[in-house]
């Protein structure tokens, strides 16, 4: 008998610390009675990578590839002239991929025959068409629809932090990091009729706040110049600079961008969650109106109009439309973790190392948080029958 495929995986972004510990995630749920049911992932940024990896069931190969990377095997910062054409880093990640793990078209086809649909997200970069913008900017791209030199484009596309590197080309768009439209994208996991549960990871970010540090030293090295007006007059600006800082306010602009950067993220990710939970209580709210308007129709109706009354209640209900599927509650195990002071990041100049002995400490909290919420759900590693049987 076929398996059925009714269980959804939603993967959230969250850079190097977060596909770490969606391994640790994917793992543990790996073991659980869950996974053979698997049928859709659902990823953007870092979910998106770690989502292929999860849809061809090589998470083995994901563990092997994550050990052996650093950060110039992703973002490589570019030469100092280069910046203001290029920006921060040169997007190396895809190349990695592709010697590392498989190239682009080899992974697009592997994707499209496998058994579980992958979807992932990136955000329209594209240049507007005319005057008038019109767009959502949310870019969707699934392995069953999307052409197979397509799909692992897109999920580069939707891993490419657009604070680090340059937008993707995706057929005829221009994509970038998914993050900014969608970071947690529950909701093409809600979309599916198929779907009867939905397993989410979301990563809960700790952003690197820009200190007025460097501003303070380069404005006491360039005290002993202050004779010089230019000079002098740059001075006052780095003190105001300092000033606005301490009372809370941007000491200039990267770190407006920074904190915008964090607001949009930040905000689509709890609304996505906000939403799903409004949907569920209005699912189980409309459920107890329809039995409440039963029994009042059964407590007040006289018999024997209470049979055609009932039955065009449940006609009304039936022919309703919402924006969601009304009479299917779909059950949602959310974990949710952070990096904790642990994280890696690619650096901005000077790139530090990632040492196997934090990857490793990440990995295993995303499988223990995972494990945590697995049991108090009351899903536990499947019996050696029902191994057997999903192995067959």
């Amino acid at each position: 008998m076929a398996q059925r495929r009714d269980v959804a995986i939603v993967l959230s972004g969250g850079g190097v610390n977060g596909v770490l510990m969606e391994l640790g995630f994917l793992r543990r749920l790996r073991e659980s009675e869950l996974w053979p049911r698997v049928g859709l992932v659902c990823g953007t940024s870092a979910g998106a990578l770690a989502g292929a990896m999860a849809a061809l069931d090589r998470l083995d190969d994901l563990d092997e590839f994550l050990f052996g990377l650093q950060p110039a095997d992703t973002f490589r910062p570019n030469r100092l002239w280069r910046l203001p054409l290029l920006g921060l880093h040169e997007y190396v990640l895809p190349k990695t991929i592709a010697e590392r793990v498989a190239d682009p078209l080899t992974l697009g086809r592997d994707l499209a025959a496998c058994d579980r649909e992958l979807v992932v997200v990136a955000t329209d970069a594209s240049p507007l068409r005319d005057g008038v913008d019109v767009r959502d900017y949310e870019l969707v791209y699934s392995s069953r629809r999307t052409p197979p030199e397509e799909m692992a484009q897109a999920v580069f596309a939707s891993a490419a932090v657009s604070s680090l590197v340059l937008p993707v080309r995706v057929a005829g768009r221009i994509a970038t990091d998914g993050g900014w439209v969608r970071n947690f994208p529950l909701a093409h996991a809600y979309a599916r009729p198929g779907i009867r549960m939905i397993v989410a990871f979301r990563y809960l970010p700790r952003f690197p706040e820009i200190t007025t540090d460097g501003l303070g030293r380069l404005r006491k090295r360039l005290e002993r110049f202050r004779a010089v007006p230019p000079i002098r007059a740059f001075i006052a600006e780095l003190k105001e600079a300092e000033e606005r800082s301490r009372s809370g306010e941007p000491a200039h602009l990267p770190e407006m961008i920074l904190r915008l950067t964090r607001a949009a993220i930040v905000r689509n990710t709890v609304i996505e969650e906000k939403i799903a939970d409004e949907r569920d209580e209005s699912i189980q709210e409309l459920a107890r109106l329809r039995e409440d308007l039963r029994v009042l129709v059964q407590r007040r109706v006289r018999r024997r109009d209470q049979a055609q009354l009932l039955a065009e209640i449940e006609e009304r209900f039936e022919t309703a439309r919402f924006p969601f599927r009304h009479n299917r509650a779909i059950p949602r195990i959310t974990v949710s973790a952070a990096a904790e002071g642990l994280g890696l990041d690619p650096g901005v100049r000077q790139q530090k190392p990632w040492p196997d002995a934090i990857k490793r400490t990440l990995i295993e909290r995303g499988y223990e948080v995972t494990d945590a919420e697995l049991r108090r759900a009351g899903i536990d590693y499947p019996t050696d029958e029902a191994a057997t049987s999903a192995a067959s």
